[in-house]
């Protein structure tokens, strides 16, 4: 039998005018409270932790209250984002989450969660009648989404045949994700066992093999997948070797998005006709297909420093998943593809993470900056300048 929404939220209009958010946590959630402050359609209306000292100077800062727990809230709030870890990192964030639909206030929650902890806010979410969001961040930020479009064009017109992506462990369920929805769907699926390394190679390497090599399908697409898995345990979230990089081979042409942000790629198949003797032509009538460039950066803008990642890109992929929803709350309905898309993407994160097995702890320094494009055009500089 279907339960009511609680009295509480019962008067209140489906989609405020300008919807209460408050934010969850203050590590990640420092990147919610940006994106939240600059929001002109959303009101920053609190910041709920544990009342460590730093969170309380994040409330201070933006001019909101502070709540030590759930329970502190007042009865006017619409949404909350979670930006608390959850079981899969340690933490009672899908606890948080649920406490929070259980009053009646619309969750967005940051990933990761274990599938339980999934369909537990699900379930939560229709006891009481209101929209959950996973999010896994990542697509949307505007140089994937740009990808994810391009990738959808070239979908209107052929099918993806191949997809090869790597990625640190911290991110492959984003990885995921991303590929999902690169190729259109997720199902069918199915990952491997991870390919043995032969012991000859090992013996040869001047340093351990860093990625695991598996084999997949997402989506009915054949997929080389390569995770880097391994962490610091004392920095979990630095020391990958890269995020994201991912790259669909068409009929056409190869997308690839270099990096998480960006550039993305298009490079057309290399194909040319052969004369009467069996040469490859590559010049005069029937080769004006050789004229387009070999590779071309779609939308070639200054690609953003690590200071404009966090302080513009960050929060904006944050604004975007508020907005969808927003769009759930206006449209329950919407809720229902969104909370299976996330199921399934969690169902294959598991099986990957299962196969892959427990990360190799790694403990390597801080890395060394190369200003590489500066070296580059000065040894270039010189060399020019030799007689």
């Amino acid at each position: 039998m279907n339960q009511s929404p609680p009295a509480h939220n019962a008067d209140r209009p489906s989609s405020p005018a300008v919807p209460k958010v408050v934010v969850c946590g203050t590590s990640f959630g420092r990147v919610y409270l940006r994106a939240v402050h600059e929001d002109p359609d959303l009101e920053l209306a609190g910041v709920v932790s544990r009342g460590s000292a730093t969170s309380l100077e994040h409330a201070k800062t933006y001019g909101v209250p502070h709540y030590v727990g759930v329970d502190e809230l007042p009865g006017d709030i619409d949404i909350a984002c979670v930006a608390v870890r959850a079981g899969a990192a340690g933490g009672d964030g899908a606890k948080v989450s649920q406490s929070l639909m259980n009053r009646g206030i619309h969750v967005l929650q940051e990933h990761l969660l274990h599938p339980h902890e999934l369909t537990d806010c699900l379930v939560s979410a229709r006891r009481h009648g209101v929209r959950y969001r996973l999010n896994s961040f990542y697509p949307h930020l505007r140089p994937i989404q740009l990808f994810l479009r391009a990738a959808e064009i070239l979908r209107e017109r052929q099918r993806p045949l191949h997809v090869d992506a790597a990625a640190g462990s911290q991110v492959v369920y984003s990885l995921l994700d991303i590929i999902g929805r690169a190729v259109g769907r997720l199902r069918p699926w199915t990952i491997s066992e991870p390919a043995p390394v032969p012991p000859e190679l090992i013996a040869l390497a001047d340093s351990p093999m860093p990625y695991t090599n598996l084999t997949a399908v997402i989506g009915g697409v054949p997929v080389s997948l390569r995770v880097q898995n391994q962490i610091h345990p004392a920095d979990p979230d630095n020391h990958a070797l890269l995020l994201h990089r991912v790259a669909i081979a068409f009929e056409g042409g190869v997308l690839s998005l270099a990096d998480t942000h960006g550039p993305v790629l298009w490079s057309p198949r290399l194909h040319t006709d052969r004369d009467e003797t069996g040469r490859l032509l590559m010049a005069g009538p029937g080769t004006e297909r050789l004229q387009v460039p070999s590779t071309e950066i779609l939308n070639p803008v200054s690609v953003p420093t690590f200071r404009t990642v966090f302080d513009e890109l960050w929060p904006h992929s944050i604004r975007v998943a508020l907005a969808q929803l927003r769009a759930d709350i206006a449209d329950p309905s919407r809720s229902i593809g969104a909370g299976q898309w996330a199921t399934t993407v969690t169902a294959i994160w598991q099986r990957l993470t299962t196969v892959l097995g427990e990360p190799e702890l790694i403990r390597p320094a801080a890395p060394t900056p190369v200003p590489l494009a500066e070296l580059v055009t000065a040894q270039a500089s010189f060399a020019g300048g030799r007689t």
